[in-house]
C-alpha cells in the first residue's frame, strides 16, 4: 500500500470516528500517523532523477511575497499591475505554468512578488505541480491568498486545507510547548497551566507513535494534540497571510462590504484597478518592515535612501547592514524618532529601532 492510500485510509477513519472522551486517545494517535505520512510524502523518494527545469527563483529584495490561488483568479493580472514584470494573463485556466518573479518598489523597499501557478485540489499530494508551488510558498515572508469573490469562502477553505497538509500555518503563532528529545530518563511531562484538550497519557501515546521514549515536554498554554504534533515534527512554517478577494466589480456593494470586514481580508478589482493602494499598505503592515535613515555629524539626514530592516531590529542590525566592521568600533548612537523618549537620545547597541527613525553612529577614536 502506497503512502497516498495510507493517508486516505487514515483520513477516512478520522472522519467516521465519533469525537468523545473514549476516542480522543485513538484520534490523537491517528493524527500523529497522518502527520508522519504527510512528512514522508514531501520528502523526495528513490533515486535522483534527471535534472529538470528550475522552478524556484533566487531570493532578492527586502522581503518575499508569494501569490497563491486557484487558476484564473487574477494573480498574473495583479503581478503585471503592481510590478513592471509582464505575466501572461488570459481567460483560460493554467496560463501561468512556472514561477514568475516581479519587484514592487514601495516606500523605499524592494518587495519580491512571486506569481505562482494555480493550485488545484489535491496539490499537497503532488497534483498539478502542487508540491513545487507549495515548496516555494514556504520560503516566503508573506502569503497573499487570492480568491474569486463570487466563490471566496469555498476557495479559501480548500487552499488553507492544502497548505495545512504540508505544514504551512497561516496567521497562527507557534504553540507554547517546550519539547526536547533526550537520550535517557523517560518522558518528563509538565504543564504551567490547566490543560483541557490533552493529558499526560495522550502526550505519551503521540510520542510513542513517533518512537520517542525519552523526552521533556512542558506545556506553557492550553494546546491541542494537533499543535503538539506540529512541535514534535519541527518542520512547520508559521507565516502571515492576506486574503485578497478579486473581481469585486461582479458582486453587489453589500457583499463587498461584508467581505471587507472579514479579518485579514482585502477586496480588490485588478481589471478596474480598485483598492490596490490599500492592498500595498496592508502588505507593508503585515511584513512589518522598518525604514531607518542615516545621518552624518553636522549634516541633515539622508531621506532619499533608507535602510530597510525587519521589525524588532536593533542598532546592531543597522550597523551590520551598513558594514560588518562598524560593530567592532561602535561607541554609541544618537537616535531621533518614535523609539526614543527624547530627541536625540544616546543609545547602546541593543536599542530596538522603530519605523522612520534617524540614526547617527559614533565610533571609538
Amino acid at each position: 500500500m502506497g503512502i497516498l492510500e495510507r493517508i486516505g485510509e487514515i483520513e477516512r477513519e478520522i472522519a467516521r470516528t465519533q469525537k468523545n472522551k473514549a476516542t480522543e486517545y485513538h484520534l490523537g494517535v491517528l493524527k500523529a500517523k497522518l502527520a508522519k505520512y504527510r512528512t514522508q510524502l514531501l520528502e523526495p523518494q528513490g533515486k535522483k532523477g534527471e535534472k529538470g527545469e528550475g522552478f524556484d527563483v533566487m531570493k532578492s529584495g527586502d522581503a518575499r511575497v508569494a501569490l497563491i490561488g486557484f487558476p484564473s483568479v487574477g494573480k498574473s493580472t495583479l503581478l503585471s499591475t503592481l510590478t513592471n514584470t509582464q505575466s501572461v494573463a488570459a481567460s483560460y485556466e493554467f496560463t501561468t505554468l512556472t514561477c514568475i518573479p516581479g519587484v514592487i518598489e514601495y516606500k523605499g523597499a524592494n518587495i519580491q512578488l512571486l506569481d505562482l501557478p494555480g493550485i488545484i485540489e489535491g496539490a499537497s499530494q503532488g497534483k498539478g505541480r502542487g508540491r513545487q508551488v507549495i515548496a516555494v510558498a514556504r520560503t516566503a515572508d508573506l502569503v497573499i491568498m487570492m480568491v474569486d469573490v463570487t466563490k471566496g469562502e469555498v476557495q479559501k477553505e480548500l487552499l488553507t486545507a492544502e497548505l495545512e497538509a504540508v505544514g504551512i500555518r497561516l496567521n497562527k503563532k507557534k504553540p507554547g510547548i517546550y519539547f526536547k528529545q533526550k537520550k535517557a530518563g523517560g518522558i518528563k511531562f509538565n504543564a504551567t497551566c490547566t490543560l483541557t484538550k490533552v493529558d499526560e497519557k495522550m502526550v505519551q501515546m503521540i510520542l510513542h507513535e513517533y518512537k520517542i521514549f525519552n523526552a521533556e515536554v512542558i506545556f506553557r498554554e492550553d494546546c491541542t494534540s494537533d499543535e503538539l504534533i506540529d512541535v514534535i515534527s519541527g518542520n512547520r512554517v508559521y507565516m502571515p497571510c492576506l486574503y485578497v478577494y478579486n473581481k469585486i466589480d461582479q458582486v453587489s456593494i453589500e457583499e463587498v462590504d461584508r467581505v471587507a470586514h472579514i479579518e485579514n481580508s482585502v477586496v480588490v478589482s485588478c481589471n478596474m484597478k480598485l483598492n490596490l493602494d490599500y492592498l500595498l499598505d496592508q502588505t507593508w503592515e503585515e511584513l512589518s518592515l522598518l525604514r531607518i535613515y542615516t545621518k552624518k555629524p553636522g549634516r541633515a539626514p539622508d531621506f532619499s535612501d533608507p535602510i530597510i530592516l525587519r521589525g524588532g531590529a536593533s542598532v546592531e542590525h543597522v550597523c551590520h547592514s551598513i558594514h560588518r566592521s562598524i560593530v567592532a568600533v561602535f561607541k554609541y548612537a544618537l537616535v531621533w524618532g518614535k523609539s526614543t523618549k527624547f530627541n536625540p537620545q544616546r543609545v547602546g547597541i541593543h536599542h530596538i529601532m522603530c519605523d522612520e527613525d534617524v540614526i547617527q553612529i559614533v565610533s571609538k577614536k
